[in-house]
């Protein structure tokens, strides 16, 4: 990362906002800290002017394509605390490579991972007094990438601009780690094969609001995303990849172009292959799920999230019925790879797959 020469410019004191104490009132995604890491692309220069600057609007000309085209990806990852008062990233790579993979679907330009890895590292490190201290929350990181050349035309862009902003966040859900409701959607789709679904880019989010929409005014707190073709086989929620249990084996959805690779995901099947628990990624249909509740062998469903970690599944709504799982209660299993996760994120458990990466 040496290679990566950063300029810092430091926010004046008389500009800058109290750092909130209260972990209590943090919720998620509404506060943002002092400073951003910003670095440029070009086809003459390459990847260049990479600064850490006072967070303030960005400079973009009316017709840059990403604002015409939606040419934007972005990821998600956190910084957290760990009791010794060090801070710690998890699995950052995975993010930027993801990213990566990302911009090349929308033929985009994505900085090198060791590019990425500089410039989170060396703003969360700037910013460390804004990581919580309070159980739970952490600070959330949200790189991102846009096409920023002037051009009103449909073609690959030329110039790109790479951002990393920060925010300090609890809980995801209002409810904290509790189980959810989720809305089996069957007419709006996230993603069709062959189409942006595997790649987190904002037009994916975008199409999925109206569904969500209806999903919170029915009492549910997310949507379950069934295929495109058959509106049979389940793929994903909107924030989560999903986990079933059912007759002792875990079975999730597999990648095929159409569902986002997480790297919560990729970590719990890690996790569990690691703990010798029945695991596999196969293709099921929401009437199989349903079958399986029916008969009692459906022991736990959760969903797998940087955002929330784990989500336990309570509820699914389908066709005017309410299934309820476990007893709407957090189940074992969840509540074990919840443990987990969040026990090596905030190094209060041992790191046998050296996830995570000490900052400062």
């Amino acid at each position: 990362m040496s290679e990566w020469k950063i300029e810092i410019e430091r926010c004046p004191e008389d500009r800058r906002q109290p750092i909130p104490t209260d972990g209590s009132k943090l919720g998620f995604g509404r506060l943002f800290t002092d400073h951003y890491f910003r670095c440029r692309f070009d086809r003459e220069h390459g990847w260049h002017d990479a600064k850490i600057v006072p967070r303030t609007a960005l400079d973009l000309d009316p017709a840059a394509m990403v604002l015409h085209y939606g040419l934007e990806v972005f990821e998600g990852l956190k910084a957290y605390r760990a009791e010794g008062d060090s801070v710690h990233l998890f699995r950052w790579r995975k993010n930027a490579e993801r990213l990566q993979r990302s911009a090349a679907r929308l033929e985009m330009e994505a900085p090198p991972v060791e590019l990425f890895g500089a410039g989170v590292r060396a703003l969360v490190e700037l910013e460390k007094d804004w990581v919580p201290k309070a159980e739970g929350c952490s600070l959330y990181i949200r790189p991102t990438l846009v096409a920023s050349d002037p051009f009103l035309g449909v073609r690959p862009a030329d110039e790109f601009l790479f951002y990393v902003l920060c925010s300090p966040v609890g809980a995801y859900y209002a409810t904290g780690f509790q189980p959810t409701r989720i809305l089996v959607e069957e007419h709006d789709v996230r993603a069709v094969e062959g189409g942006t679904g595997e790649a987190k880019t904002g037009g994916n989010y975008a199409a999925s609001l109206r569904a969500q929409r209806k999903a919170k005014e029915a009492g549910y707190t997310q949507v379950l995303w069934l295929d495109a073709k058959e509106h049979r086989y389940v793929e994903e929620v909107g924030t989560s990849n999903i986990f079933f249990e059912i007759d002792g084996k875990v079975i999730t959805p597999p990648l095929g172009g159409t569902i986002l690779p997480g790297v919560t995901r990729d970590s719990v099947l890690q996790l569990l292959k690691h703990w010798d628990v029945p695991v596999s990624e196969e293709r099921i249909t929401i009437d199989e799920v349903l079958k399986a509740s029916e008969e009692g062998r459906l022991g736990e469903a959760f969903g797998t999230g940087t955002a929330a970690v784990i989500s336990p599944v309570g509820v699914l709504g389908y066709r005017g019925r309410d299934i309820r799982i476990h007893d709407e209660k957090v189940g074992p299993l969840s509540q074990r790879l919840y443990d987990a996760l969040t026990g090596i994120q905030y190094q209060r458990e041992p790191d046998p797959f050296e996830w995570t990466e000490k900052v400062c």
